[in-house]
């Protein structure tokens, strides 16, 4: 739209979501590699070619563990700022969006009053002194967003075991646990956070789905047709349902109903098998008598050529203590935008897709 506008443009996305594929001139977004025999080998990957490897060459190999899982924290965020300086200061594209996740590991794992948020705050804070002294050097105007804050949460709820439990989600039991069973299930629910889509195209499954779930502790509200787009959601590729938690609950992803039959990825960090999202991914198992050791042990296995998972992940979703995705009730705890210059229109709360144009002005003034 700036280049439409008469605006030479050109923007980096660096770790910012839905990067791969993106029209952007500039690109870096974890990718790991896999193999046929099942191997993962971490990496990265980004556009022009080259890129990547510049940037491991000068910052050494990104600390791809530290982005996700029991291990994920400061590194990786070091990392990215130290990257996104590097960007800055070569190839100075108009717009850059960086993408820090220092704060969704610990308000997740804790909860944000189980944090020592001022301390993680100023880790952010010093990992972004790089980034903040390139902007600066190159005359680049800083924004801050971010688009949720969490909030306590006591209590997870299992969609996919009430379901079960009405006869409308079918597994498949095998040599590698139970897997969910999409095309035989009359409804399923992916779940996210605080939200989760219910899919289940007949209307009688449906009707019992809603019943069902409606009935359940934790469940506020189950919002069917036209009524999703209260929330923005009435789209072809939303679930028929879309559930809302209530304000201390959140929707775990299980859907078998004792953990002897849990699929061998449940144990695992693996975002592509599991339906839904799992948090529980950000803990080692505490059950484990060292689950450290048992990881690196894996790891050895691993690389002496042995088949092996780092199963290493609880299947306790009573572990999250944090999570978001309903409207914030406190106003702190709503989405921020830290920019530069007076306040938009009136001083007013904004929309979070009022970001979009403010962006666009700033690039294409008038």
């Amino acid at each position: 739209m700036a280049e439409e506008r008469g605006r030479p443009f050109r923007a980096a996305k660096l770790f910012w979501w839905f990067n791969q594929g993106a029209d952007v001139a500039i690109s870096v977004t974890p990718k790991p590699h896999y193999g046929a025999d099942g191997n993962k080998v971490f990496g990265i990957t980004g556009t022009p070619d080259g890129l990547c490897e510049r940037l491991e060459s000068r910052l050494g190999r990104f600390p791809f563990h530290t982005f996700w899982g029991p291990s994920a924290g400061r590194p990786c965020t070091d990392w990215i700022a130290r990257a996104a300086a590097e960007v800055l200061a070569s190839d100075r594209p108009e717009l850059t969006l960086v993408y820090l996740p220092h704060l969704d590991y610990e308000p997740q794992r804790r909860g944000p009053s189980g944090c020592d948020m001022p301390r993680l705050v100023g880790e952010l804070d010093d990992a972004c002194s790089p980034l903040l002294d390139a902007a600066r050097s190159t005359g680049a105007r800083v924004w801050v967003v971010s688009e949720y804050g969490h909030v306590d949460v006591s209590r997870p709820v299992l969609l996919n075991r009430v379901l079960r439990e009405a006869g409308l989600l079918a597994v498949r039991p095998g040599p590698f646990g139970e897997m969910l069973d999409t095309f035989g299930s009359r409804a399923f629910a992916v779940c996210d956070h605080q939200l989760a889509h219910v899919y289940s195209p007949g209307p009688a499954d449906r009707a019992l789905a809603r019943e069902r779930l409606a009935a359940t502790p934790g469940v506020a509200r189950v919002l069917e047709g036209e009524a999703r787009a209260e929330v923005g959601l009435d789209h072809p590729r939303a679930g028929e349902l879309v559930v809302l938690s209530e304000p201390d609950a959140w929707f775990a992803y299980p859907y078998w109903l004792d953990d002897r039959n849990a699929p061998d990825f449940a144990r695992t960090v693996d975002i592509h098998r599991k339906p839904g999202y799992d948090p529980c991914e950000l803990f080692f198992d505490p059950g484990l008598l060292w689950p450290r050791g048992r990881a690196i042990a894996r790891l050895v296995q691993k690389r002496l050529g042995f088949r092996t998972l780092f199963d290493v992940i609880p299947l306790d979703p009573t572990l999250v203590r944090g999570s978001h995705g309903l409207p914030a009730a406190a106003e702190a705890d709503r989405p921020v935008l830290i920019g530069d210059g007076p306040p938009p229109g009136d001083g007013a709360a904004l929309p979070m897709t009022a970001v979009h144009d403010l962006l666009l002005r700033a690039l294409v003034p008038g």
